[in-house]
């Protein structure tokens, strides 16, 4: 069953600023109107610098790191004030008490926003893409690694394997790419790659950024190939909203008595941790009740779980999702993992936590090396919803915890290596699904015994670049990965 706990923190000191008394012998102007809406701002201001600060400094997994964010920093309220006051805007100080081990705590002044992509609602053209740079140059690609259904992208017919090199006419460079790729709408020339050369064509493609829910569950299906029922899921994010999609696709994975599961995971950057405790459950189904991962959080919340709920530290393999619904299970040994360098935090979580139970063959490139967890907070007495301050927009998403597998495995910064090494090669993309499509060839071979012919004709003549980016990293969830329960008071 699903923990569902009440947040109950600790209330903040609070700030306030009096008025000139109207008893002053002083006769004073009245303040302009302007100078009115200059100080109401500061105090906004300074309620969201106030917010930070008291969420970082109860609950950021890495608060031993910071010194400003000790309970004993600040001798008084004053030094406090003023030390939140030095900085122009709360985005700076966030900034500030972040630790350098912290790559992906973020800050956004739109949580409605932030919500909605935790929903799977966003802004889409369509197109998700890479980003590459030609190695000795600033000239930056975008190459396109799927279509969303019914975007603007697919209306214009792109396809996986496009390239771009321009956007409204003007050519990428690592200077410009982040504000001229977040546009509302644009227009890109298109190419395509032969040989290990670029090559451009006339044509254009024009885009728009409309709001889009995206299924995570991109593709599913069973492959029947000498005897054998293999299950291939491309799977794109752990979006919560869709778990019963998810468990649907496992239903008939199930029904067609699949021998096999390739998961494609290459350009899933996270997401929730209950729904990847959830996809191991389906995946698995022989390991109810045991730990699938283990929390580790701040020391003050560590201590004071282990010495008064120590299950709550633990996420269990499971048999229902939290709607009540069945979990359909298969029950297996062995699961083959596509990944790439987008692959990050939940999915990684799904190849560490499987690890200690069943064969995981992970094949492709090293994964990004994102083991922590956040949360979300609002601007309210406990930092949840109810009660948060109407007079702003803004919200966290601080890092509150590591999370390793049943073993202890974590903090793998520099990623997940894996077991079957290739790269995907922009001439050669493939059609996803597809049995010949490299990557899942490669896979096939591996169920199958086949001899990889494959692997070694996609290392020839190849374009010599780095990655930069991908579509992705313009939204604030990006390589995320997040908790649904809510912490108990300490």
């Amino acid at each position: 069953m699903k923990k569902n706990f009440l947040l109950l923190l600790f209330l903040a000191s609070l700030f306030s600023f009096n008025a000139c008394s109207d008893d002053s012998d002083i006769t004073e102007e009245d303040p302009t109107a302007e100078e009115k809406e200059q100080t109401e701002e500061e105090r906004i201001d300074f309620e969201v610098k106030n917010f930070i600060y008291r969420g970082l400094n109860d609950i950021y997994l890495y608060k031993a790191d910071v010194p400003e964010l000790a309970d004993d920093y600040f001798t008084n309220d004053k030094a406090k004030t003023d030390f939140l006051n030095n900085f122009s805007t709360p985005e700076s100080l966030f900034e500030n008490l972040l630790s350098s081990q912290d790559r992906f705590s973020f800050i956004t002044d739109d949580y409605e926003e932030l919500e909605n992509q935790f929903d799977g609602i966003s802004g889409a053209t369509g197109m998700e893409f890479g980003l590459g740079v030609i190695r000795g140059t600033n000239d930056v690609f975008g190459y396109i690694q799927y279509i969303l259904p019914g975007t603007s992208a697919e209306e214009e017919g792109l396809s996986r394997g496009t390239i771009f090199t321009e956007v409204d006419g003007e050519q990428l460079t690592t200077s410009n790419y982040t504000e001229l790729l977040s546009k509302d709408a644009f227009t890109i020339n298109t190419g395509y790659v032969e040989d290990g050369v670029i090559h451009m064509t006339d044509n254009t493609a024009n885009l728009t950024d409309d709001y889009y829910t995206m299924n995570p569950v991109f593709i599913n299906k069973v492959i029947e190939l000498n005897e054998k029922k293999i299950g291939y899921l491309m799977y794109n994010s752990f979006i919560a909203n869709f778990d019963k999609e998810l468990n649907t696709a496992f239903g008939e994975f199930k029904s067609a008595g699949i021998t096999d599961l390739v998961l494609d995971l290459r350009y899933n950057g996270g997401g929730s941790v209950t729904t990847a405790t959830d996809l191991a459950s389906m995946i698995t189904g022989q390991f109810e009740g045991q730990v699938f991962a283990q929390e580790q959080w701040n020391e003050d919340y560590q201590k004071y779980y282990e010495e008064n709920f120590p299950d709550y530290l633990v996420n269990k393999f499971d048999t229902e999702l939290s709607t009540g619904e069945i979990i359909n299970s298969l029950n297996l040994k062995e699961v083959y993992i596509l990944t790439t360098v987008s692959t990050a935090s939940a999915s990684e979580l799904i190849i560490n936590g499987l690890d200690p139970y069943i064969n995981v063959v992970q094949i492709g490139e090293t994964t990004t090396g994102k083991f922590q967890a956040s949360i979300t907070l609002y601007d309210s007495p406990t930092f949840s919803e109810k009660n948060r301050n109407d007079e702003h927009t803004y919200a966290m998403q601080p890092l509150v915890l590591k999370i390793a597998n049943k073993n202890g495995y974590t903090n793998f910064v520099d990623g997940l290596i894996p077991d079957i090494q290739i790269e995907e090669d922009l001439g050669n993309l493939g059609i996803l699904g597809d049995p010949e499509e490299p990557f899942l060839s490669r896979a096939l071979d591996e169920i199958l015994g086949r001899s990889q012919i494959q692997t070694k004709r996609i290392q020839e003549n190849k374009i010599d670049f780095a990655k930069i980016g991908e579509s992705n990293m313009f939204k604030p969830t990006y390589q995320k990965m997040y908790i649904d329960k809510t912490p108990l008071s300490k």
